[in-house]
């Protein structure tokens, strides 16, 4: 479940450690990385991981595309070869969204184009406050891909998006925080730590609920409020009556904490 340039550990507590191991190349996404953060993701899903912890060596935590991977080519060779990167890695992106287990990712230093995709993809993104974000496409002539182009204007508004993705305006980590590309910021020397004791607490957490609700608020940038509230009903009502509805209720009137962890008890 390993690749060269990603690295995945699933430990027995639920919770999947899953790494950019390219940190003398800042992590750039050529054919081998996608691939290996697409087996990553499918070993996440097989697993039922309780929560995903996303992480990257070196300075910088994406830099986006191999570019010097991708000019060894040219024309039809290279035009297959960046559909081979990109179905895999859009694959990855998907199973991610799928499962239940919500994503944490930790992001450090200059991130741009493909690396502002898998920051925005996590459900929880804590940067450091020497974060970057530049969009980078078309400064090199090129169009978005990781879901860039849908994920930014859902976080920061399309006009927002449009300004980053056609100027490459670089902005700060501060700026991301403001204009809600990452979720928090913290010191460099602070960001593992709060990354890690951020998936560990939503490893405790209620999973199946953790599922439901990503999907809910993902359903809800499209749909009617008519149709929302009918699927709010059903996903609420079926949380009810799971295991970890009944241990979350039966913790709040016995004034106790809840385990969402232990397994569901047979009656």
């Amino acid at each position: 479940m390993t690749a060269r340039s990603v690295g995945i550990e699933i430990h027995d507590d639920g919770l999947a450690q899953v790494t950019l191991c390219r940190g003398d190349a800042g992590n750039a996404i050529g054919l081998e990385t996608a691939r290996g953060l697409l087996d990553a993701a499918r070993a996440c899903e097989r697993s039922a991981v309780r929560a995903v912890l996303l992480i990257a060596e070196g300075k910088s935590f994406c830099v986006g595309g191999d570019l010097r991977e991708f000019s060894r080519l040219a024309g039809e060779a290279l035009e297959k070869h960046l559909v081979a990167v990109t179905d895999a890695l859009h694959d990855a992106l998907r199973v991610f969204a799928a499962i239940d287990a919500p994503m944490v990712a930790a992001v450090q230093g200059p991130v741009a184009g493909a690396g502002i995709g898998l920051a925005a993809a996590a459900d929880v993104t804590v940067a450091a406050t020497d974060a970057s974000f530049t969009a980078a496409y078309t400064g090199i002539g090129y169009s978005p891909d990781a879901g860039v182009s849908w994920s930014l204007p859902r976080l920061i508004g399309s006009k927002r998006a449009l300004d980053l993705l056609l100027t490459n305006r670089r902005i700060s980590a501060a700026e991301a925080l403001d204009i809600g590309l990452v979720s928090r910021t913290v010191a460099p020397d602070e960001l593992a730590a709060e990354a890690a004791c951020t998936a560990e607490a939503l490893r405790c957490g209620p999973t199946a609920a953790f599922g439901a609700t990503r999907r809910l608020v993902a359903a809800g940038l499209t749909s009617g409020l008519g149709p929302h509230l009918d699927r709010e009903a059903g996903a609420l009502a079926a949380a009810a009556a799971s295991d970890e509805g009944r241990e979350g209720v039966a913790a709040f009137l016995g004034k106790r904490a809840p385990d969402f962890t232990r397994p569901p008890s047979i009656s």
